[in-house]
């Protein structure tokens, strides 16, 4: 295991087995949380990984559901694990818990799928483009807080250069191209940016035109994150908060989306010839 495994990652994988397990035995989450010695609220935290179990607790409950090794031995792994500090964690004043999961989702992520409709995904803006979005905030947060949360997106950003770089497919909105954020001159660097990005072998990027006219996913942005060896996860983000989607008729739904999306978009030599007409305009 690479020393990149998110804790994250690992929590919802012993989750997903400790749900099972559970089920299997018969007992209730009650009878579960009388044995252990906690509160039942806990091992639902616990089963659906908001929550890291310690690992005393997963023993009482690997005891009790009568799992011997070797399979003993690997779910302990998970649990010790998962307790781990990610390092989007020592930025966590500067981005909501929310978010902090789905950072440690990205982290392992094999391929991402991104649709942004209003503005460039975050794994491709540039920093001053990042600063004018922050600064357009309903509350505008102080220097200091904005100088952390472009940290912690810039940090994102290494994962794209990495020597396990995931896959990342990107559909862009046209809108996005042309929404002046930040002013000429931060447009001008964030497309120069989008183009460059586009020639890296691990990145496909396509533009969504306005002549593509009605298509299904009109309702707003979401990203698809697949893993080697667990399902997929949808993400999709509200004002306040996060939904994320697991179940494979939801999973599947986002997946035909953006199969849609790739085959309406332009392709990706005419994705960048689009990107160069717009600096020209507002050149």
């Amino acid at each position: 295991m690479t020393s990149r495994t998110s804790p994250t990652i690992r929590r919802r994988r012993l989750a997903a087995e400790l749900r099972e397990l559970r089920r299997k035995s018969g007992k209730s989450r009650d009878e579960v949380a009388a044995y252990v010695g906690v509160a039942p609220s806990t091992i639902t935290k616990i089963e659906n990984a908001s929550a890291a179990a310690r690992p005393a607790d997963v023993a009482m409950m690997l005891t009790l559901y009568g799992v011997e090794e070797p399979r003993r031995e690997v779910l302990m792994t998970l649990a010790r694990d998962a307790r781990r500090r990610g390092w989007w964690q020592a930025y966590s004043g500067a981005i909501p818990q929310w978010f902090e999961v789905y950072v440690g989702l990205e982290e392992e992520a094999s391929k991402i799928c991104t649709w942004e409709n209003e503005q460039i995904d975050g794994l491709l803006q540039t920093e001053d483009y990042m600063r004018a979005l922050f600064q357009a905030e309903l509350i505008v947060p102080s220097d200091e807080e904005i100088d952390r949360r472009v940290a912690v997106r810039l940090k994102r950003q290494e994962r794209l250069l990495a020597s396990d770089a995931p896959e990342l497919w990107t559909v862009i909105g046209e809108g996005a191209l042309r929404r002046m954020v930040g002013g000429v001159e931060t447009m001008r660097e964030q497309l120069d940016r989008l183009t460059q990005a586009s020639r890296l072998n691990n990145i496909t990027l396509q533009v969504l035109p306005f002549s593509a006219g009605a298509h299904p996913a009109m309702h707003g942005a979401y990203h698809l994150l697949a893993f080697a060896g667990d399902p997929s996860v949808v993400y999709v983000e509200y004002r306040r908060g996060s939904l994320y989607l697991e179940q494979a008729p939801d999973v599947d739904t986002y997946v035909s989306l953006f199969d849609h999306l790739r085959a309406r978009a332009l392709s990706p030599d005419d994705s960048r010839a689009l990107l160069a007409r717009v600096v020209n305009e507002i050149s």
